[in-house]
């Protein structure tokens, strides 16, 4: 079963009642925040309503919380990008 990855790019603010229910009901209240949903002609046409405001990706299997805060976290370490000449 395949899944929508949606991430809230662009805030709501401002906009009708209307396109905020829309965000409400797929539970984008903050910025950046992903939810996963599966795919079903429901949740496709809601995200048509706010196409402007997010980010979808199909993926096969939804993330847990803890799945994604490992995946935002930086490798530890750092990295040269560029030697300075002597």
């Amino acid at each position: 079963m395949s899944f929508f990855r949606i991430t809230l790019t662009r805030s709501g603010i401002g906009l009708p009642k209307r396109t905020q229910g829309v965000l409400k009901a797929l539970g984008l209240r903050t910025r950046m925040k992903t939810v996963f949903y599966p795919v079903t002609p429901e949740v496709a046409g809601q995200i048509m309503r706010v196409k402007e405001l997010v980010t979808v990706m199909e993926v096969d299997k939804a993330l847990t919380k803890e799945e994604l805060r490992a995946e935002r976290r930086p490798e530890p370490g750092f990295w040269v990008e560029k030697a300075v000449p002597r």
